[in-house]
């Protein structure tokens, strides 16, 4: 099926990784599309909104965090049946606060990624992932 969506949606996506290389992702809710998927937290960024700020702004939504910093780590589109996106993945290791249901969505911090379904998107991803948070050993 060909899609008949037009330019990209810009979506900031956040990967909080905890020091000793764990990560948060959170699970989808009802109501969304692929509901029930797990991917890391993040949303839409809005008109004259960077994409950290609006990363920051939906941490603050979804999470009830306050990001202190946040690194660019990469970029990836990915056409879905409802949307064409371009997520702009940022790592971020330091933020105030302890991450809270905001949304009503199940979370959960991961050292070796084991929930599933992943959203699409989110599959590729997490071996680079592994491969920055453990070395060359991941690759093996």
């Amino acid at each position: 099926m060909v899609s008949t969506h037009s330019a990209p949606i810009d979506v900031a996506v956040g990967i909080l990784m905890k020091q000793n290389g764990d990560v948060l992702l959170g699970q989808r809710p009802e109501g969304k599309p692929y509901p029930g998927y797990w991917e890391f937290p993040g949303g839409k960024v809005e008109a004259d909104e960077s994409i950290f700020d609006a990363l920051k702004r939906e941490f603050v939504e979804e999470l009830g965090i306050s990001l202190v910093s946040g690194e660019p780590w990469c970029c990836v589109e990915h056409v879905y049946p409802h949307a064409h996106v371009r997520l702009h993945f940022y790592i971020s290791r330091e933020w105030q606060g302890e991450p809270q249901s905001l949304e009503g969505q199940a979370f959960a911090w991961q050292g070796s990624v084991g929930v599933e379904p992943l959203l699409p998107a989110t599959i590729p991803l997490i071996e680079w992932l592994d491969r920055l948070r453990y070395g060359s050993a991941a690759q093996d």
